[in-house]
């Protein structure tokens, strides 16, 4: 069972909240459930595009590939099975932190619709689609700003400038 599907499996069992248009035999409902809420679809491969577009490969790594100001997000060190809901509560007890490095390192807050935020979520809990992620994914003007990091003297000498 794929990762994103086990996810699902889960959020479906722990709240009884179903994907968009689905029943519990996975019929199509065209609406949510009784409650009103429904899980967006939750597409790793659209994730693995998500991490790298949005910037969130400029502090985070997976496959070694990306920034070392976060954690990695490396399939191998997330719980499995993980309630989605957990890892956006985890997100959320950073934020301080991660909107401080955003504005520092991307100028800015990345914005995420839940949609956007459920596929990247899928994705760093697939090996599979992980195994596919390479710098290959990342976007010139992205792969710029990891590249601005070095930190610059008073006397305009780089770090790396020092004997």
């Amino acid at each position: 069972m794929r990762v994103s599907a086990l996810l699902l499996a889960t959020a479906t069992t722990v709240f009884g909240i179903l994907p968009a248009g689905a029943d519990s035999n996975g019929m199509d409902m065209s609406g949510a459930t009784t409650s009103g809420l429904f899980l967006p679809p939750m597409n790793a491969a659209e994730g693995r595009l998500l991490f790298a577009s949005k910037g969130c490969v400029v502090c985070h790594s997976i496959n070694g590939v990306g920034g070392e100001d976060a954690p990695p997000l490396d399939a191998e060190f997330m719980d499995l099975p993980m309630n989605p809901f957990d890892f956006a509560a985890r997100m959320w007890r950073g934020a301080e932190t991660m909107v401080e490095l955003q504005r520092d390192e991307l100028g800015d807050v990345i914005y995420l619709e839940g949609d956007e935020l459920a596929s990247i979520i899928a994705f760093v809990h697939d090996a599979e689609e992980q195994a596919r992620f390479s710098a290959a994914d990342i976007p010139e003007e992205i792969e710029a700003m990891m590249g601005h990091t070095e930190e610059e003297s008073p006397d305009g000498d780089t770090d790396d400038d020092h004997d």
